[in-house]
């Protein structure tokens, strides 16, 4: 009977010991799946709707589950108030401007909260602080957005539909462009003085390519003009002499017209001269009585030369003017001697 009390004893024993071990493994495997055992902080949100967010939904920052929900509570206003449990591992990673929004874990599944956002470099969170909401889209915006969205697109399709239709009737710009012959030859004639514009643009870049070229070469006019001051130099006192010269061109110009003016009047005696074909005559006649009396005169003075009043002057000049002829002719054969002497 005590054999029989013993075994029921250590049994019941065993059982309580296998059950206590599978109670604790339970507990904390739970509590590692629900993070009980870890630190965590406090942050707040604030909520104009929650979208059926509850107690104990899960809290992800970055694809990674960050916390859970600890409390939803109203603060007035239509405002919710929601109190988040973070895990402190995730402290030095969220920022103070960062922002929460309620999103869904997965297309129809749970409520959760997303943090996301922060500015690099701004300071991190403590605990107690409240981050700003932003509330998403939900499926009657959605609903309303995608509706506005397809009347949208009929409108799009309603238009294309009467604007092919415009094209098919050659109506219009691109009706003309692709129903009529007319236009597309005009923009072919287009495109090929285009074609051949750009083909002289090409021509003259290479041309001056090959000009600005020449210009670095040295020895080349245009080179001694860009680098050479003192011919730069030279060429503008060139150009302005020959400005000088063109003024004084046009002043010896109206000088000629001026003259030529006072030749065609005949009250100056240019004029008479050139225009009184009488006074042309008298004065031809001066002319030949001043030569006659110029060769009378030749006569005179050759008939004084062979008189014996005045033979020794004469004869006493062409002598001095032979000494003189002497005296020249032997500096001249001096000079000449001397400059071959020199060579």
């Amino acid at each position: 009977m005590r054999t029989s009390k013993h075994k029921q004893s250590v049994i019941v024993g065993l059982f309580i010991f296998f059950a206590m071990i599978i109670i604790a493994t339970a507990v904390l495997t739970m509590g590692g799946q629900k993070n009980a055992f870890r630190k965590r902080m406090t942050l707040n949100a604030v909520f104009p709707d929650v979208s059926g967010l509850q107690e104990g939904n899960n809290i992800w920052f970055a694809g990674v589950k960050a916390g859970t929900v600890k409390k939803i509570e109203f603060t007035g206003h239509s405002l919710v108030a929601v109190e988040m449990k973070i895990d402190k591992r995730f402290q030095p990673f969220i920022s103070k401007d960062s922002k929460v929004k309620i999103g869904s874990d997965g297309l129809i599944g749970n409520r959760i909260i997303l943090i996301y956002g922060g500015t690099p470099g701004s300071s991190t969170i403590h605990a107690g602080d409240t981050l700003q909401a932003e509330m998403p889209l939900n499926s009657a915006q959605m609903m309303n957005t995608l509706q506005e969205s397809n009347q949208n697109l009929s409108a799009i399709t309603s238009n294309l539909k009467d604007v092919s239709s415009q094209v098919a009737q050659g109506k219009g710009t691109m009706g003309e462009l692709f129903m009529k012959d007319s236009l597309s030859n005009r923009l072919i004639a287009v495109s090929d003085i285009l074609y051949y514009s750009s083909k002289n643009i090409q021509l003259l870049s290479r041309n001056l390519a090959d000009y600005t070229t020449a210009m670095q070469r040295k020895g080349v006019l245009a080179n001694e003009i860009a680098n050479d001051t003192i011919l730069f130099s030279r060429l503008k006192t060139a150009s302005l002499q020959i400005r000088e010269a063109s003024v004084n061109a046009k002043l010896m110009m109206d000088n000629l017209a001026d003259v030529s003016y006072k030749l065609r009047d005949s009250s100056n005696i240019a004029g008479v001269v050139f225009q009184d074909q009488q006074a042309a005559e008298n004065l031809k006649t001066t002319v030949a009585n001043l030569e006659a009396g110029t060769k009378k005169f030749d006569e005179t003075m050759e008939a004084l030369q062979h008189n014996f009043l005045v033979r020794g002057f004469f004869r006493k000049k062409a002598k001095r003017e032979q000494q003189a002829q002497a005296q020249s002719q032997s500096r001249s054969q001096s000079q000449v001697n001397a400059q071959a002497a020199k060579n």
